[in-house]
């Protein structure tokens, strides 16, 4: 009898005809490959259960992926046990702290879709049955949920987890403290020791900046969309208990390769995006959210834009007090219940969706049903007191943003600003100019063509609004662009605006002195200028060309589509013919 005939092909009982993997495990045509499994010391058993991925973006660029590839051997160890065959590998990670004030910030944005291609590439060739996906930094986390809901096997994602909050003179701090102490040494409030001192201790362990900014809203969005295992999204990345929860989503997505579902598409549903988006709100997360949950709605082939996005920040209250706009951080928030505690909080009042199916196979509500709103804190305020009725980010339209704009308002007082333009045709131009405080008090600073195309890559604007609030003059001006900021940039300051400047939206026809409003209560930015007035500018409007003629960048620039929809570059599941399980 044929060795290949024998029983031998499924020692554990599994069947791999309907797996993906069999392509490359099964049958006497696959004994090339079955060869270099060998060589990498698997036994005959391992080569013949199903292939978990365990996708990290682990490496040695920042302490936001540096815990990665420790928590990558525990989902493998749960993996094991559940009597599949892990296979690890890893991916890229632009960190935005290091990336940011500068060229490498083009970077950033570009760097989710090389995540997002480079997991599903990975996948695709080595045709694995399932995945976990381990991601510690800003656009990691949508890149890495992006691939998982593109592949649409089995899949769970986990966050690397967040870094311990710092201990400046007596006060928790951030390394949004450090770009802010920047700004003061720049006016003379704080000596080249003082500076030395804070970047010394504003970032302690591993793991991803403390406040929620991008990272740490993303991971609650993992919670609340459903990808990730309850309570995941919140102990910091040095904490043993990160491991097990990196051992227990081993164990899980296991557990969906047995009962064959449900599916990233299944638990990705419009009502799970709503979901997010009220995650986002309730907790004063990244205006960046604004960019990402449209592209994780595109991989599902769902229409969700800005403004879709902007319409549930609008009716879902801000009640989590956390940096940059409040006092406290992720640690504070894992410690009085994590992220379960606003999602309860949300549910019980009617702000989300308590039906949406889950990686456990359960509901939000089922997962959510022993959580009890704890007393004796101020970190997550009771929905019937919150911090502010509406969420804290707010989308925005009018004559200069057609195609939406956002601002976060978590911190903010007054939530209306008017003031004469200030036009900037770069961020460096604009940041040079703050650094001399070569403006004044009540302007509206304009920072252009540093949108997806005319970055390219839609840098962030950190280092400057940082510098702003350092120079004390926070709130004394505002700030509008076609990029994007930071999740840790607080003030008045709107981003995304579009269209964009390199296409020739409005924001690229002001001029100093035009009076422009934004008006964070209705949700309308405006300038003061007449149709007829901005038709004839664009007549005199000539496009701008970037320096990024050849590589990554130039082919970005190429793809990429408007911020409305989620700078996304490839048409998404709606365009889908052949899916990765089909092959």
């Amino acid at each position: 009898m044929s060795a290949f005939n024998k029983d031998r092909a499924h020692p554990n009982g599994w069947d791999k005809s309907k797996l993906v993997s069999r392509h490359v495990t099964e049958g006497p045509s696959k004994a090339a490959a079955r060869s270099y499994y060998y060589a990498m010391g698997m036994t005959e058993e391992q080569i013949h259960q199903p292939f978990v991925g365990v996708a990290t973006c682990w490496n040695e660029a920042a302490p936001c992926n540096i815990a990665l590839s420790r928590q990558a051997q525990s989902v493998k160890k749960g993996v094991n046990a559940a009597s599949g065959t892990p296979r690890e590998f890893t991916t890229i990670t632009v960190t935005d702290g290091i990336a940011m004030g500068h060229e490498g910030m083009r970077s950033s944005l570009p760097s989710r879709e090389a995540i997002a291609d480079t997991v599903e590439l990975t996948m695709r060739g080595h045709c694995y049955d399932a995945i976990v996906g381990l991601a510690g930094c800003d656009k990691s986390l949508p890149g890495m949920m992006m691939a998982i809901i593109r592949l649409n096997v089995p899949g769970i994602f986990m966050y690397g987890g967040s870094i311990l909050p710092g201990k400046f003179r007596g006060k928790d701090v951030t390394v949004v403290d450090v770009f802010e102490g920047i700004g003061k040494h720049a006016t003379g409030e704080f000596s080249d020791d003082d500076l030395h001192e804070l970047e010394c201790v504003a970032c302690p362990s591993a793991g991803a900046c403390g406040g929620q900014f991008t990272a740490n809203t993303m991971a609650c969005v993992s919670e609340a969309i459903g990808l990730a295992l309850p309570g995941s999204a919140g102990s910091p990345a040095p904490y043993e208990s990160r491991d097990e929860y990196a051992e227990a989503s081993g164990v899980a997505v296991m557990d969906l390769v047995k009962s064959g579902g449900p599916l990233p598409r299944d638990i990705v549903t419009r009502k799970a995006l709503e979901n997010a988006a009220a995650i986002v709100a309730a907790t004063g997360g990244s205006t960046n959210a604004g960019l990402h949950l449209p592209a994780i709605a595109h991989e599902a082939g769902i229409d969700f834009d800005l403004f879709d996005v902007a319409e549930i920040f609008k009716k879902t209250p801000l009640i989590a007090d956390l940096k940059p706009g409040g006092k406290y951080v992720a640690k504070d928030m894992f410690e009085i219940g994590g992220v379960s505690v606003v999602l309860k909080e949300l549910l019980d009042h009617g702000y989300i969706h308590g039906d949406c199916i889950t990686v456990t196979g359960k509901t939000i509500a089922e997962n959510l049903e022993n959580i009890k709103f704890p007393e004796d804190q101020d970190v997550v305020y009771p929905v019937s007191n919150p911090i502010h009725p509406t969420g804290g980010v707010v989308g925005l339209k009018g004559n200069l943003a057609e195609e939406g704009a956002i601002v976060k308002i978590a911190g903010l007082t007054e939530l209306v600003f008017e003031g004469p333009a200030r036009c900037f045709d770069s961020e460096d131009e604009c940041f040079e100019a703050v650094q001399n405080r070569q403006y004044k008090e009540g302007e509206v600073l304009v920072i252009r063509y540093e949108g997806p195309k005319g970055g390219p890559g839609m840098r962030e604007m950190l280092s400057t609004t940082a510098a702003l609030y350092g120079q004390g003059t926070g709130g004394k001006v505002a700030l509008i662009t076609d990029g994007r900021f930071s999740g840790g940039t607080r003030g008045f300051c709107i981003g995304h605006i579009g269209p964009e400047a390199a296409i020739g939206g409005p924001i690229a026809l002001l001029k100093d002195g035009d009076m422009i409003k934004i008006d964070a209560e209705n949700g309308t930015l405006d300038v003061a200028l007449s149709d007829a007035e901005l038709a004839e500018r664009r007549k005199n409007w000539k496009p701008r060309e970037h320096e990024y003629t050849s590589g990554y960048l130039y082919k970005y620039a190429q793809q990429v589509g408007p911020a409305r929809k989620g700078a996304v570059t490839h048409p998404g599941a709606q365009a889908e013919k052949k899916a990765f399980v089909d092959i």
